[in-house]
């Protein structure tokens, strides 16, 4: 069965109060058309599990760059990220308007816990973050002492969706991202329910090598020609 679906119909996958990584850093590496139509869809409530809120104007005269747009409308509740400064409207809906939950956590520790629930494991040991702000948070599960060293144990992190932003894809799904687009995308691909990666370009299989493959086809349930940018 083919993994291509139109960008509609990836759309209606995600429902209202979902929670979904979205891959990039600052904007690189987001799925810009799926966002634009996720923007447009009229579906609420998200928690947003990206590590940045965007920004506001994109390097093409976008009002909203990537996730921003979805910020913008209010469709999201709730934000775990590891920096939202370049994003005023995060701020503004957080701290004034008390519209939005943001969760901080430091960038390191946010990729682990990423990768852990991708690799089935129970938390991340680190020592990032004691003795500050970081033992409240909700994804802290207590400090650990070892061998006369303290260190937190974060919980993994998991979403019902990730969505990928790809340059190339092939028919299998397999999926190769281009300079900083690879960012937390690999990662996210093991750590959700569904996985929808949007391409630039989608190739025949065998066009990538077997090597330069970074996600692999088997994580991907579903791929969206983005088209080239």
């Amino acid at each position: 069965m083919s993994k291509f679906i139109s960008i509609e119909e990836a759309v209606k996958l995600i429902p209202d109060g979902a929670s979904v990584m979205f891959g990039g850093f600052m904007g690189c590496g987001n799925a810009h058309k799926f966002i634009d139509a996720l923007s447009k869809s009229g579906v609420k409530d998200l928690t947003m599990i990206c590590n940045d809120g965007s920004m506001p104007g994109g390097f093409m005269g976008e009002d909203y760059y990537g996730v921003a747009k979805l910020i913008h409308n209010k469709q999201v509740k709730k934000l775990i990220a590891t920096h939202v400064g370049l994003n005023p409207e995060v701020a503004t809906q957080s701290m004034q308007e008390g519209t939005l939950e943001v969760v901080l956590l430091p960038q390191g520790s946010f990729a682990e816990m990423i990768r852990a629930h991708g690799a089935g494991l129970g938390g991340v040991l680190t020592p990032t973050g004691v003795d500050t702000l970081v033992e409240d948070s909700p994804f802290c599960m207590g400090k650990q002492n070892l061998n006369g060293k303290d260190y937190l144990l974060m919980a993994p992190i998991h979403a019902d969706v990730a969505l990928l932003g790809t340059y190339k894809c092939d028919e299998a799904g397999n999926c190769w991202y281009k300079g900083t687009m690879r960012n937390f995308n690999p990662v996210m691909a093991t750590a959700a329910d569904l996985v929808i990666a949007e391409t630039e370009y989608v190739v025949p299989v065998g066009e990538i090598e077997p090597e330069n493959v970074m996600t692999q086809g088997i994580f991907v349930d579903y791929v969206v020609d983005g088209g080239k940018l």
